[in-house]
């Protein structure tokens, strides 16, 4: 497997911390960074990383920051959750799209176009975040077909990156 490469990292100003935290903060209902905390934030391959305490956090996709798998571990969320049931675990572990037969539970404030992340129905640990392809109201429907484009998953390239460094 090869490494993920990251170009032009450098130190976000507390005014970019504060803004990017706000945004996460809104969109997840959730407290991420505080002041004082030190954010980096470089280009990788289709989106822009955040790192802090040495760890990818958060990314940035089409210009909307959102939390890694490993940022939602660390700093929880409330929003934007899409629940699926234990028989998707696996292959949602393991980088599948999220399909509407398998969704037990959701935000109802999902857009088509929002990202989300993915968690299981009894632990309710983040498992992936993806891309909603369709509304909260048609999810809760089950209609058969994708409901969600997985964008990053616990075991893909970004998550080793920081796998490699403990």
């Amino acid at each position: 497997m090869t490494e993920l490469k990251f170009r032009k990292r450098h130190r976000l100003r507390q005014k970019e911390v504060s803004s990017l935290a706000a945004e996460l903060d809104s969109a997840l209902g959730t407290k991420t960074f505080s002041e004082g905390d030190v954010v980096d934030m470089a280009e990788g391959p289709g989106y822009d990383a955040v790192f802090a305490d040495g760890k990818v956090l958060a990314f940035v996709v089409g210009g909307k920051p959102f939390l890694t798998v490993r940022g939602l571990l660390r700093f929880g969320a409330q929003k934007r959750y899409v629940t699926v049931d234990m028989g998707a675990v696996k292959f949602v572990y393991n980088g599948a799209d999220v399909m509407g037969p398998g969704i037990v539970d959701q935000d109802p404030g999902i857009v088509p176009g929002d990202m989300v992340w993915i968690r299981d129905m009894k632990n309710k640990q983040p498992l992936a975040i993806g891309r909603a392809i369709v509304d909260a109201a048609t999810m809760a429907r089950k209609e058969k077909g994708k409901a969600v484009e997985a964008v990053h998953h616990v075991g893909d390239k970004l998550w080793l990156s920081d796998e490699q460094k403990d």
